[in-house]
Order: C-alpha cells, then sequence, then structure tokens
C-alpha cells in the first residue's frame, strides 16, 4: 500500500510537469513519443497506434526484465500520469511566463515525479523501462541510461522535429534525470508509519 501511495505521488507530480510546464510549449518529455513521429514517418503508421507499439513493447520488455509487479505498478503509473495531465490541463493551472522558465521548472518537477517512480522499481513509461532495466542490473542510478537513451532519439528526429524543441527537450532531459538521480538516492521514510512502531531513543 505505501509503495503505490509514492508511486501515486509520482505519476501526479509527473502530470503536472508534463501539462503544467512542458506540453504547453510542444517540448516531449521522453523518447517514446520520437520513436512513434519516426515510425509515422517511415512507415506511415498513425502516431497513435506508433505510441501504442512502442509502449506495449517496452511493457513486455519490463515483464520478461523486472516481473509482473513491476509491469503493474508501470501500468498503473502511466494511467495516473495521463489522469493528472488531464486533470492539470485545465485554465487554473496554465501559468506559463516564459518558454525557458517553464522549461527550467517542469524539468526539475518532471525529474521528481520520474525519481519517486523508479524508486519504487516501476518505470514512468517508454524509456524509463530500459533505464530502470539498465539500473537493475549494473546497479547503477537510471538518470544516466535515461539521458543517454531520450537524448539519442530526440537527435535522431531532429531532421522531423523543429531543431528549437529538440535542443529543449534534450535539455530537459538533462536537467530531469539529474533531479532523477537525486531523488534516487534520497532517503525517503515510510509513509504513515505508526507511531508504536517507532523506536524510542
Amino acid at each position: 500500500m505505501t509503495s503505490y501511495c509514492w508511486i501515486t505521488m509520482g505519476a501526479l507530480i509527473q502530470g503536472l510537469a508534463m501539462a503544467v510546464f512542458l506540453f504547453p510549449h510542444s517540448i516531449p518529455s521522453g523518447g517514446a513519443a520520437g520513436i512513434a513521429v519516426l515510425l509515422n514517418y517511415w512507415f506511415n503508421i498513425p502516431l497513435s497506434v506508433a505510441l501504442w507499439i512502442v509502449n506495449f513493447s517496452l511493457l513486455v520488455a519490463a515483464i520478461h526484465w523486472l516481473g509482473n509487479g513491476s509491469a503493474l505498478g508501470t501500468m498503473y503509473a502511466i494511467t495516473i500520469t495521463s489522469l493528472g495531465v488531464h486533470l492539470f490541463s485545465s485554465d487554473t493551472f496554465m501559468l506559463s511566463i516564459n518558454t525557458w522558465i517553464d522549461l527550467l521548472l517542469g524539468s526539475i518537477v518532471l525529474g521528481m515525479g520520474i525519481g519517486l517512480l523508479l524508486r519504487e522499481n516501476v518505470s514512468n513509461g517508454g524509456m524509463g523501462v530500459i533505464a530502470l532495466i539498465v539500473a537493475k542490473y549494473r546497479n547503477t542510478p537510471p538518470g544516466r541510461p535515461l539521458l543517454l537513451l531520450n537524448g539519442s532519439i530526440f537527435l535522431l528526429t531532429a531532421s522531423i522535429i523543429d531543431w528549437k524543441i529538440v535542443i529543449q527537450a534534450i535539455v530537459c532531459q538533462w536537467i530531469s534525470t539529474k533531479q532523477v538521480d537525486l531523488v534516487y538516492k534520497w532517503h525517503v521514510p515510510a509513509l504513515f508509519q505508526p507511531i508504536f512502531l517507532r523506536r524510542k531513543k
């Protein structure tokens, strides 16, 4: 139960970053969308179908390499993130001031959300699945592989997406993955720990 509290919190924070700070400026938050664009460009596959193929393939990888629990957690996180994007997309939360300021704030908030998910052995979807597999089997923080994966995809899609957006996406990934590693290494106390279970000094 405690784990799903952190997953819910991380997914909502991720949805907040996307809806309020990044999506209003068309800044992509990950590499899965970039792969979907390439599939659409090369094979004329509809973007919605291509995105589903990418996420489904990565979900299969999560089941195989990380186990059913991580895959179910990933599905739950993706669902909550989508609900968060829908919730925070209302005009009430639209406080955009400047593209680069929003990029900075959005990247920090996004990294916090993803970091909380990865701490619970749950991917945020997309390239986060592969980053989590690398982190698990190489015993390393997931931020660096996440940056390399998403950065490579953004560069690959630079001929399709406007260069300015690609540069913003890479900057977003660099900042957010630094935040991911910070959160991933934090010692987070258990939520709702009963008072009588705490040791007295």
